[in-house]
């Protein structure tokens, strides 16, 4: 039997309840849409419960991604006025690092593109380093300092996000696994059904993070979304040894990089709790999460490269997830085409908790038919070839 709606018909089945599903949910039921959230597991189960909450401008070359990061940026402050402290928003900046003369130089041209953009970057002499982060090695030729870099607790923000949803009327069903997406005989969606039984609406937005190519599969179409591992070191909780969000140079390139090999570069950040985090790997092994000794020693190595205070630091734990990766490092936001009805909202691979409002943000705007904030044609899910190319 179909499941009834007690706040009436829906306006959209929002598949997935990780921060870019629960910010889809937000802003969609601020807009007064009738939406709800349906997740297999719990919320930030997935990719946003194994992230550090970065939001990130400092990493994303000038371009749709970065247009979509510098919306985001001002959403998460105007954020900070409806999500309670627990969030744990932290506008600590980011500071980016040169070990040498060349990687300064190529970081003065990528930062003069993003300046353009709207990003604020400032350069950050060799001398003057250690104001900003007085732990930090000895030896690094300078760098440059991104005021706007943030971080939040990605988990506690997507079950805030969630909850403000449901003030505004958004449904939550969490442990429901959706088994298959309705369409009407003229292919256009009219639904999903659960165990549960079937939720009717018009419109259904896949939000499933790495899972994102088997929902576009069960509804007809394609999207090539790939996982990428990562893995993250937490410390033993110390003083606040490390004040910004610090890399060095090459995290940026690894971001950029298609390679499905072992990349690392750490980037190193405390939290408000005392722990120090430690990432970033980045591997194309599937759903493979074996323990892989070789990159907690590289990012442990890194870490203490930079910053050679958490040498003798213990690491208490380590966690590792699953980036959803799309081939040109751009997500998919909006329709599909293909699938009158269907919306994306995912493949941000290591950038959906910055990402997330803008996302949701477009989405919601999609849905109700407005104007969107920006150029949405970039993120267009049809971009690519049954190959997996962008087109």
């Amino acid at each position: 039997m179909p499941t009834r709606n007690p706040r009436g018909p829906l306006d959209a089945v929002i598949i997935g309840a990780g921060v870019v599903g629960a910010a889809c949910a937000y802003y969609a039921s601020r807009a007064g849409l009738a939406v709800t959230v349906v997740d297999r597991g719990s919320v930030a189960g997935g990719t946003t419960g194994a992230g550090e909450g970065n939001l990130l401008v400092s990493d994303k070359e000038a371009g749709p991604e970065l247009d979509l990061a510098l919306l985001s940026t001002r959403l998460w402050r105007e954020l900070t006025d409806v999500l309670p402290p627990e969030t744990e928003y932290e506008p600590k900046g980011g500071l980016v690092v040169a070990p040498d003369e060349t990687a300064l130089t190529a970081l003065r041209d990528f930062a003069e593109d993003q300046r353009k953009a709207g990003v604020e970057a400032h350069e950050v002499p060799a001398g003057r380093l250690h104001d900003l982060e007085p732990h930090l090695a000895h030896g690094l030729v300078g760098g440059f300092h991104y005021p706007q870099d943030a971080q939040v607790q990605p988990a506690r923000a997507a079950a805030q996000l969630l909850l403000a949803a449901r003030r505004s009327g958004a449904g939550v069903r969490l442990g429901e696994q959706v088994t298959a997406v309705l369409t009407r005989p003229d292919g256009s969606i009219r639904g999903v059904r659960t165990p549960r039984g079937e939720l009717h609406a018009p419109a259904v937005v896949n939000a499933t993070g790495t899972w994102a190519g088997d929902l576009a599969r069960l509804a007809g179409t394609h999207l090539p979304v790939l996982p990428r591992r990562g893995f993250v070191l937490v410390t033993e909780p110390l003083p606040r040894v490390v004040r910004h969000k610090v890399y060095a140079a090459d995290y940026i390139s690894d971001v950029a990089s298609g390679s499905a090999a072992l990349q690392s570069s750490a980037v190193v950040e405390g939290t408000p709790a005392g722990p120090v985090l430690i990432g970033a790997t980045r591997e194309r092994v599937g759903f493979d999460r074996t323990l892989s000794a070789e990159a907690l020693r590289r990012l442990a190595t890194q870490a203490a490269a930079l910053f050679p205070v958490l040498d003798d630091v213990r690491v208490i734990r380590t966690y590792h997830g699953f980036r959803p990766y799309l081939p040109d490092h751009l997500p998919a936001i909006g329709p599909d085409p293909r699938v009158p009805g269907l919306f994306h909202a995912c493949g941000h691979e290591g950038a959906g908790i910055g990402l997330a409002p803008a996302t949701g943000l477009l989405i919601a705007t999609a849905l109700g038919g407005g104007q969107p904030a920006l150029d949405p044609r970039p993120f267009r899910p049809d971009r690519f070839d049954q190959a997996g190319a962008a087109q």
